[in-house]
């Protein structure tokens, strides 16, 4: 693909932006969130405990995703923590899973006692890899956490035949993947557990809030009892079974999340349909290769758009000063992506606090911290990818064209 205008200057150096117009707005609400939220208002039963909104969207979401309970909590992050602690994660256990992920995905076994052990990720998806999935799993592994990373769902028969085989618990980590279908299946209850986030950034949001999801009544029980300071469904209100916290979420946010459940379809639908067209024209431009297309994957929430970035077509200049110059040229909705977990030093940090980096015999880095084993598909992929995120593909066709087109600009002007 090249640029309409191939002698344009470009905006980082003090020539006309490609595009001055602002993305789509996120979030997106109408009526429907007020008229919800005025319903809460006028109920006067704004906790989950007596309100009916939190029951109500437990049930249609977990039904949305092909699951038969649901029990939501205050964040994504503690949904995690919740499914692993359900699934009788704690103290000792170690929990493999993805370094390309954000940080709560680690913080909460970390936060249940537990050690995370990171196997690195295949290329192709970005995703966990099961062959490294499968050399990471030692006789203290408790459970498999699989990312669907930017809402792509993980090899879910790969990882299930695994855990079943290696008598592991699988937690899916879902909380990019609203509505992503894994050969037909929606993906959360695959596994045995799965957890969402409805954070500020995510597809369907209430600017904080999360789910658990699971058919397995007895895993869900677990989950409520701990959501629910260790309270036992019909028992007295001051009977506490286990040691649990209070979990429970508002009715505010259940009710703006009904109103966003509404359109999630729609939105999803348009948000494949424009990144399979960016894709298509991406792919023209030297130096830009997006992900390919996986035929078990049926369904993808696209909670970021992954391109990776060749420099040697782009005059060797790193991924950043792309980033900055796609910036400029008026593209905002982009972002490098995650620094890996096994590099990161509040995780590095905690090994060390629990005495895990001495057990292991971890040497120490430059910085003074644990040198945990090198993840070297993710670290690659740390300073060579490009996220576009969810809200830029709610738009139409033009603004595809523009992406591409500041693309195609800059690689012009720099090969």
């Amino acid at each position: 693909m090249s640029p309409k205008n191939p002698g344009a200057r470009l905006a980082v150096d003090g020539g006309e932006p490609v595009r001055r117009k602002a993305f789509p707005r996120w979030p997106v609400y109408d009526e429907r969130e007020e008229r919800q939220l005025m319903e809460v208002l006028h109920s006067g039963e704004w906790g989950a405990l007596k309100g009916s909104k939190t029951a109500e969207f437990q049930a249609r979401f977990a039904a949305y995703q092909g699951a038969r309970f649901g029990i939501c909590v205050p964040n994504g992050t503690l949904a995690l923590e919740v499914a692993l602690s359900a699934v009788g994660v704690g103290p000792g256990d170690e929990v493999v899973t993805t370094p390309y992920t954000f940080v709560a995905t680690a913080n909460s076994a970390i936060s249940v006692g537990a050690v995370p052990v990171f196997a690195d990720i295949d290329l192709d998806s970005y995703n966990i890899d099961p062959a490294e999935v499968e050399k990471a799993i030692t006789p203290r592994t408790k459970a498999i956490m699989p990312v669907h990373m930017g809402g792509r769902p993980a090899d879910l028969d790969a990882l299930r035949e695994i855990a079943a085989r290696r008598g592991v618990r699988l937690v899916e980590d879902a909380c990019q993947a609203w509505g992503s279908e894994w050969q037909g299946r929606r993906v959360g209850a695959i596994g045995e557990i799965g957890a969402f986030s409805f954070q500020s950034s995510k597809n369907i949001t209430a600017g904080e809030g999360g789910i658990i999801v699971t058919n397995d009544e007895t895993l869900a029980e677990a989950a409520w009892s701990l959501h629910n300071v260790g309270r036992v469904r019909g028992g007295l209100w001051y009977y506490h079974e286990i040691v649990g916290r209070n979990l429970r979420i508002t009715e505010w946010q259940s009710a703006v999340l009904l109103a966003q459940l509404e359109r999630l379809d729609e939105q999803t639908e348009r948000r494949e349909a424009n990144a399979a067209y960016l894709s298509e024209c991406l792919s023209q431009i030297p130096g830009l290769r997006p992900l390919g297309h996986d035929p078990r994957v049926t369904r993808q929430s696209r909670h970021v758009t992954i391109v990776r970035y060749d420099a040697s077509a782009f005059g060797g200049r790193p991924r950043d000063e792309f980033l900055a110059a796609l910036v400029a040229e008026g593209i905002e909705p982009v972002a490098p992506g995650y620094v890996p977990l096994n590099r990161v030093p509040a995780i590095r940090r905690a090994l060390a606090a629990t005495g895990e980096a001495d057990a292991r015999g971890l040497g120490r880095a430059a910085d003074g911290l644990p040198e945990l084993p090198a993840c070297p598909r993710a670290e690659w992929a740390s300073g060579n990818t490009i996220w576009l995120f969810q809200y830029a593909l709610l738009g139409d066709r033009s603004d595809m064209d523009d992406i591409a087109e500041a693309c195609a600009k800059i690689q012009h002007a720099w090969e």
